[in-house]
């Protein structure tokens, strides 16, 4: 025990006096929330609309102010002729255009229709389909109000969206950027930690030494699992405090399952690590193997149901996809372990495959 914990204090020291690693560990995790929690977002407010009101009565000037104060839309110009619509969404600036028809207010009141048009930039089309829908929300929603003592009889529908009532878009990502980084982070450390020994030919020291493999490759780990659990209390931070995240669930259960997900990501960075013989390649496979399926496979962005079966095959062999799970039930829905016992032990069981693995082609190498 006492060569295995020199080993590991000379770890620390190897880590704590390369500056550079000091920043990917700390710097680019909470760069990256701040940049994918502030830019990165579904979210729709202050976009540029114009309007054109041939009518100009009193039911298209209340339509007009409700769809501005709604928070979703400015207005960019008042529109004078039709004509003038088709050069507007030219521009790129504006990307939707609501035209009232003319004698709007006397239309609804005489024949109960009247004449709405929009128009959306469709360049970008999942932008023009939500600014759409947003505005045709208002509208509804007015004009409802306005026949509603018309109506003898109504069914009004309550609608409520739970753990997330306003539906802010960093709810979503911050459990996804969590598992997306610690993966990253936590893997790309770890596989260069023996090919950086193998290129520096330091490893000859290691496999004379009367350390066992296992020692050797949890040696390499454990500081790792340190840093990266303190990088995982700087993102639950942040999300909690600059994005106002909730953390319904039970803390020290949150905390254990990013230990677990630290450790299985860690211990996959040592196996990438183990049968590679370059820090470059071990990034290469770190960065391009990982990556791409953590955030197309994962549910983070894209709904597993969605997609093709053999994909969503693929998806239930990525971890991420469980320790999403996990953050979210725990975070957002304050659930206990009863609720995530079965991501738990999925993550339980790729650790220790993983780790496995690494023993294995350790041991090969050492022969």
């Amino acid at each position: 025990m006492k060569r295995f914990k020199g080993f590991v204090i000379k770890e620390f020291y190897h880590i704590f006096r390369d500056y550079r690693t000091l920043l990917i560990l700390f710097g680019i995790p909470a760069a990256q929330l701040l940049l994918f929690g502030f830019v990165i977002t579904n979210e729709i407010k202050d976009a540029r609309i114009a309007i054109y009101d041939a009518s100009k009565d009193e039911v298209t000037r209340k339509l007009s102010e409700k769809i501005l104060s709604s928070g979703y839309f400015i207005l960019g110009k008042n529109l004078t002729n039709y004509s003038e619509i088709a050069p507007i969404l030219r521009e790129g600036n504006t990307k939707l255009v609501i035209v009232f028809g003319s004698n709007f207010a006397k239309k609804l009141q005489q024949d109960g229709t009247a004449d709405i048009q929009i128009l959306g930039d469709a360049s970008d089309p999942n932008t023009a389909n939500i600014l759409v829908n947003y505005a045709y929300g208002i509208i509804n929603t007015y004009l409802s109000s306005i026949n509603s003592e018309q109506l003898s009889m109504r069914i009004v529908p309550e609608v409520r969206m739970q753990y997330n009532p306003e539906l802010k878009g960093v709810f979503m990502f911050v459990p996804g950027i969590m598992a997306m980084l610690l993966m990253l982070i936590s893997a790309l450390m770890t596989s260069l930690s023996i090919t950086r020994e193998k290129e520096l030919g330091t490893m000859e020291l290691l496999l004379v030494s009367p350390l066992r493999p296992i020692q050797i490759i949890i040696g390499k780990v454990i500081p790792y699992v340190v840093l990266s659990f303190i990088d995982a209390c700087i993102i639950l931070g942040m999300g909690k405090f600059v994005f106002g995240v909730p953390i319904e669930g039970n803390l020290l259960l949150l905390l254990t399952e990013c230990l677990l997900y630290i450790t299985m990501a860690l211990s996959l960075g040592i196996l990438i690590s183990s049968i590679t013989n370059s820090q470059q390649v071990a990034m290469t496979i770190s960065l391009m193997a990982l990556m791409l399926p953590t955030i197309l496979l994962s549910g983070f962005i894209f709904p597993v149901e969605n997609m093709p079966v053999i994909l969503q095959v693929l998806c239930h062999l990525m971890p991420p996809k469980y320790f999403i799970t996990i953050i979210k039930d725990i975070m957002l829905k304050g659930n206990g372990i009863i609720y995530v016992w079965k991501e738990t032990l999925i993550l339980v069981f790729f650790t220790i495959v993983f780790i496995m693995i690494s023993i294995k082609k350790f041991n090969i190498r050492l022969v």
